[in-house]
C-alpha cells in the first residue's frame, strides 16, 4: 500500500470533478480502492460520487433544460439525507470515522461539479435575455453560480432576482451568502437578519457557504436546536452575538405589521403555555425588531423598557444575554 499514491488519485478524483469529469473521477477513485480496498476518504468519496452519478441517470427523462437544471437541484435535500446517515453510520461505529478537513475536500468538490452541470442547463434557459425576468429561474442561476464557484456572476443573478421579488427569504439568505463570500460583511448582516425575519424555515441551511453563517449555525445547533426550531433561533442568538448587528429604520407600515405579529405570537405563545417550540424565537426575535425601532428612534413612551420586561417573562436566560 502507498499513501502517497492513495492521495494523488484522491487530488486527480477532485480536480476531475471540479472539471466536470465525473467518469474520469469515478476511475481515479477506483483506483486509489485497489490500493488501499479500506481508506475512509476514498469510501466515502466513492459513495458520495456514485449517489449522484446515479440521480444524473434520470436526466434523459426530462427534454427540457429547465427542468433538467431543476432536477439537479431538487436532489439536494436528498443527499443531505444521505450524508446524515453515513455520519449517523460513523457515530455508531458502523463505519470507519472521517476528518472533518477530508469531509469538506470531497463535498466542495462534488458541489463544484453538480452546480456547474445545473448550471450548464440553466444558461440554456435564460438564454439572450429572454428569460430574464423570471425571479425563480435567476435566483437557481445565481446558487448554481455560487455553488461553482463564481461569485460575482452569483452576485448578478441573484440582485437580479431580488428586485423582482423583494420580500423572499430564500432570496435574500443567497444574496447574502455571497455578499459574505465576497467580503461585504455589512451588507451580508443586514440581508441575513432580513431574510430570517421574513422566514427562517425557508432558508436553506445546509447551502449556505459564507464562514459567518456556517458558524452561528452551528454555534446554534450546539446548544440543542435542530430541525425547524434551529432555523428560527439562529435570528435569537444572532442577534445576541452580535452577527446580526446592521439594522435599518423600519417604515411605518412595516411597524404597524411587525406590532400585528407581535401580538399574534403573544396570544398563540399565551394559549399553548410556551409549548411550542417555535413560537418563543419568533416572539424574541420580533421584540428584537421592536427594541432595534425604539433605539433608531428614541423613543421615550417607554414601550423600549415594557418590550424588555415581556423578554425577561418569557426566558430569563435570553433576557440576560441580551441586556449584557
Amino acid at each position: 500500500m502507498n499513501d502517497k499514491d492513495v492521495e494523488e488519485c484522491i487530488h486527480k478524483a477532485y480536480e476531475s470533478l471540479k472539471d466536470g469529469k465525473a467518469s474520469t473521477a469515478q476511475g481515479f477513485l477506483k483506483k486509489a480502492l485497489e490500493i488501499d480496498y479500506e481508506n475512509p476518504i476514498v469510501l466515502h468519496a466513492l459513495k458520495s460520487l456514485n449517489w449522484w452519478l446515479e440521480k444524473i441517470k434520470r436526466l434523459d427523462d426530462f427534454h427540457d433544460p429547465y427542468e433538467q437544471g431543476g432536477y439537479i437541484l431538487s436532489q439536494w435535500k436528498s443527499y443531505y439525507v444521505f450524508l446524515d446517515r453515513i455520519k449517523a453510520a460513523r457515530l455508531s461505529g458502523r463505519e470507519t470515522g472521517l476528518p472533518q478537513e477530508a469531509y469538506d475536500s470531497c463535498q466542495y468538490a462534488i458541489k463544484r461539479f453538480i452546480y456547474s452541470l445545473a448550471l450548464g442547463f440553466l444558461l440554456e434557459v435564460l438564454g439572450d435575455g429572454n428569460n430574464q425576468q423570471d425571479p425563480v429561474l435567476l435566483l437557481h442561476a445565481g446558487r448554481c453560480c455560487k455553488g461553482a464557484g463564481n461569485w460575482e456572476d452569483a452576485l448578478k443573478y441573484l440582485e437580479q432576482a431580488s428586485r423582482l421579488k423583494k420580500e423572499d427569504s430564500v432570496i435574500l439568505s443567497e444574496l447574502a451568502d455571497v455578499s459574505a463570500l465576497l467580503g461585504d460583511e455589512k451588507t451580508a448582516k443586514l440581508l441575513f437578519r432580513e431574510a430570517f425575519f421574513l422566514d427562517p424555515q425557508g432558508i436553506d441551511l445546509e447551502g449556505l457557504e459564507s464562514e459567518m453563517m456556517l458558524r452561528l449555525r452551528d454555534k446554534t445547533g450546539e446548544l440543542g436546536y435542530s430541525g425547524p426550531e434551529l432555523s428560527e433561533w439562529i435570528p435569537v442568538w444572532g442577534c445576541i452575538w452580535g452577527i446580526f448587528s446592521v439594522k435599518r429604520e423600519l417604515k411605518p407600515v412595516e411597524l404597524g405589521r411587525l406590532k400585528q405579529s407581535i401580538l399574534s405570537l403573544e396570544n398563540e405563545f399565551q394559549s399553548k403555555s410556551g409549548s411550542d417550540g417555535q413560537i418563543k424565537p419568533k416572539l424574541l426575535n420580533r421584540y428584537f425588531w421592536l427594541i432595534d425601532y425604539c433605539e433608531l428612534n428614541r423613543d421615550s413612551s417607554g414601550l423600549m423598557d415594557e418590550t424588555m420586561l415581556k423578554i425577561k417573562f418569557i426566558d430569563p436566560v435570553i433576557y440576560e444575554h441580551y441586556r449584557t
